[in-house]
C-alpha cells in the first residue's frame, strides 16, 4: 500500500495513556464539529474549542483537520471489518439465505447509526487523497471476498457468477445504507432493511438468465 501523505499523517502516535486520551478526545471533539458544521466549517480552532484544549495542543497531534478526517475514516473502515468479521467467526451463520443477508444489512446500519451527518461529511464532503481511496478500494475487496465465499456455497443462490454478484451485493448495501442515513431517514429503518433483504435476495435467488 502506497504509504501515506506526510500532511495526512498524524504528528504524535500517543504511547503514554494520557496522551491516548487526549488523541480520543480530539477525534471526538472533531466528530461533533463535522456532524454539526460540515467539512468547511469544520475548523481546527472549533475543534480544539470543542475538545477543551489550546490549537496549539492540537497541532501536536495532528497538522490539519484532513489529517484529523483521514482518521475518522479509518476509524469507521476498521469498525466496519470487524463487525463482519465478528460475524463470520462468532459461529455458524443461519442456515436461511433471507436471514444471512439481514445479518450483514443490520450490522451495516449499525454502522452508520451513529452520527450519520457526520458519515455524509466523511464521505460526500472532505477530500479523498489517492492512499484513503486505496484504503477504501482494499477494505471493500475483503468484504466482496467474504461475502462471494457465502454466496458460491449456499444453495439458494442460483446467480452463476457470484463474484460479480458478491460485489454487487456489498456495493447496494453499503451505498444503500448510506443514502438512506444521508437523506435523514425518510423511510422507518424496518422497512428500510426488510425491502433491502428483500431485493438482494430476489437478485440473488432468481432464475438464471437464458441469454
Amino acid at each position: 500500500m502506497t504509504p501515506f501523505d506526510r500532511r495526512l499523517m498524524p504528528r504524535k502516535q500517543p504511547k503514554q495513556p494520557r496522551a491516548q486520551v487526549t488523541r480520543d478526545r480530539i477525534l471526538e471533539a472533531a466528530a461533533h464539529v463535522f456532524a454539526l458544521h460540515g467539512y468547511s466549517a469544520g475548523t481546527t480552532n472549533r475543534i480544539a474549542e470543542t475538545a477543551g484544549m489550546s490549537i496549539g495542543s492540537l497541532y501536536q497531534y495532528f497538522p490539519n483537520k484532513d489529517a484529523i478526517l483521514v482518521e475518522l475514516v479509518k476509524a469507521h473502515i476498521n469498525t466496519g471489518i470487524a463487525i463482519i468479521d465478528r460475524l463470520l467467526t462468532a459461529g455458524p451463520l443461519p442456515d436461511a439465505l433471507d436471514d444471512q443477508l439481514r445479518l450483514f444489512v443490520r450490522a451495516t446500519i449499525d454502522n452508520h447509526l451513529q452520527e450519520p451527518a457526520l458519515h455524509r461529511v466523511l464521505f460526500e464532503e472532505a477530500p479523498r487523497p489517492p492512499e484513503l481511496l486505496e484504503m477504501l478500494h482494499q477494505a471493500e475487496d475483503w468484504v466482496v471476498g467474504a461475502a462471494q465465499r457465502q454466496i458460491a456455497t449456499h444453495p439458494q443462490v442460483t446467480v452463476v457468477d457470484t463474484a460479480t454478484a458478491a460485489r454487487l451485493t456489498v456495493s447496494a448495501i453499503e451505498s444503500l445504507v448510506h443514502r438512506h442515513f444521508a437523506a435523514g431517514q425518510p423511510v422507518k429503518i424496518d422497512s428500510f432493511e426488510d425491502e433491502l433483504v428483500a431485493m438482494l435476495f430476489r437478485y440473488l435467488t432468481a432464475a438464471p438468465s437464458l441469454s
